[in-house]
C-alpha cells in the first residue's frame, strides 16, 4: 500500500512533512508518494533517514498557499502538490492521500478530481475527540458550514459506517449536538433534523447531546453542522493545551512539587498523549470517492506520522467504497435489496 502525501503543505512545509511522512510510513508499514517541487522534495529526503521506506517522488511545481481562496486555487493550480497527490489516488497509484495544506483547497480539489461517492450529497470532515475512555467521532468539522437537515442525516450515516469499518464499533450510537438534551431544544436546523434522524435507516440515534457530553463519551458519533463542529474542535484543542500548560506550571511551582512530578512523570506523559491533537493525526474527508486525510496546518512530525496511520486505516477498511455502497442502498429505499 502507498500513501500520497502533499509534501509542501502546512505551516512548516517540507522540513516537517517529509520526515513526519517517513516516520509514519515506517511505523505503519506503507510506501510513500511525495508530491511537490521535485528538487526541493529530494533535498528534504537527503536530510532524512529513509532506510527501509519505499518512496516515490512526483513533481508538482505549483504550491497552494494557506491564505489562497480554496476553490480558485483548486481550479487554477492543476499541478499543485494537492492536485497531483489526489490524482495519484484517482489513478490507483496510491490508496490514500494526506495533506496539511490549505484545507479548503484540499476539499475543493478532492471534489473536482475524485468526485463524490455514489449517493453522497455533501462531504463531511470527521475526527475523533478524546473522551474519558477513548474517543468520540465528531462531524462535520468544517466542510459544510450551513448544511440542510437531510444532509446532517447523511453525515450521521457516513459517521456510523466510518465507526464500524475503521474503528470496529459493531453498532455505533449517534447523537445530535444541541443546547439541551430534550427533543424540543436547539435552533431551526437541530429541530428539523431531530425527527429525520429518529426515523433514519442505518443509524442508532440516541437523541440530543450537549457539548459537555462529547468528552464524556456517551455516544460514539456526534453530528453537527461544520461551523459548530469546527468551533467545538478548536475549543477542545485550546482546552487541552490550557490544561497541559496549567498542570506543567503548577507541578513545577515549588521544589516539593517538582520532586513529586518526577515520580508522576509517566502519568503526566500519558495524559498529555491522550489530549495531544498530534496523536489524532487529522480529519478524514468522508463522502468523496477516495481516502483523504486533512492534517492540521501546524502539524508537527508526530501529527503527520499519525495522519499516515489514519489514512492507512481508512484505506484498509475500504471506507470510501463502503460509504458509496451504503448510501446508495439507503437512498434507494426499502426495495433496494
Amino acid at each position: 500500500m502507498r500513501v500520497a502525501v502533499d509534501a509542501i503543505g502546512g505551516d512548516q512545509g517540507l522540513a516537517v512533512v517529509v520526515p513526519g511522512a517517513v516516520m509514519g510510513a515506517r511505523r505503519h508499514g506503507v510506501g510513500l508518494l511525495l508530491t511537490g517541487p521535485e528538487s526541493a522534495v529530494r533535498a528534504a529526503l537527503e536530510r532524512t533517514d529513509t532506510a527501509g521506506v519505499d518512496i516515490v517522488v512526483r513533481d508538482a511545481p505549483e504550491v497552494v498557499g494557506m491564505d489562497e481562496h480554496p476553490a480558485q486555487a483548486a481550479r487554477r493550480k492543476r499541478r499543485s502538490s494537492i492536485a497531483v497527490a489526489l490524482e495519484a489516488v484517482r489513478d490507483g497509484d496510491a490508496s490514500a492521500m494526506v495533506s496539511a495544506g490549505n484545507s479548503g483547497a484540499v476539499m475543493a480539489a478532492a471534489l473536482m478530481i475524485l468526485g463524490r461517492a455514489p449517493g453522497v450529497e455533501r462531504p463531511a470532515l470527521v475526527a475523533p475527540l478524546p473522551t474519558r475512555h477513548g474517543h468520540t467521532l465528531v462531524l462535520d468539522l468544517g466542510a459544510v458550514t450551513d448544511p440542510k437537515p437531510h444532509q446532517l442525516v447523511q453525515f450521521a450515516q457516513m459517521g456510523s459506517l466510518y465507526a464500524e469499518r475503521a474503528l470496529g464499533i459493531a453498532r455505533p450510537t449517534v447523537g445530535l449536538l444541541s443546547n439541551g438534551e430534550e427533543a424540543t431544544k436547539g435552533n431551526h436546523l437541530v429541530l428539523e433534523t431531530y425527527p429525520l434522524l429518529a426515523t433514519a435507516a442505518g443509524i442508532d440515534f440516541c437523541g440530543n447531546v450537549e457539548g459537555k457530553d462529547i468528552p464524556r463519551g456517551i455516544v460514539d458519533v456526534v453530528v453537527t453542522d461544520g461551523f459548530t463542529g469546527n468551533v467545538a474542535l478548536k475549543v477542545a484543542e485550546g482546552v487541552a493545551s490550557f490544561v497541559s500548560d496549567v498542570v506543567r506550571a503548577e507541578v513545577t511551582a515549588t521544589p516539593l512539587r517538582k520532586l513529586a512530578a518526577a515520580v508522576l512523570r509517566p502519568a503526566f506523559r500519558a495524559v498529555k498523549g491522550r489530549l495531544d491533537y498530534a496523536e489524532t493525526g487529522g480529519a478524514t474527508l468522508l463522502g468523496v470517492a477516495g481516502m483523504v486525510v486533512i492534517a492540521h496546518g501546524r502539524s508537527n512530525e508526530t501529527a503527520i506520522a499519525s495522519a499516515i496511520g489514519v489514512a492507512r486505516q481508512g484505506a484498509v477498511a475500504g471506507v470510501a467504497e463502503a460509504i458509496g455502497v451504503r448510501l446508495a442502498e439507503l437512498n434507494a429505499g426499502p426495495d433496494a435489496a
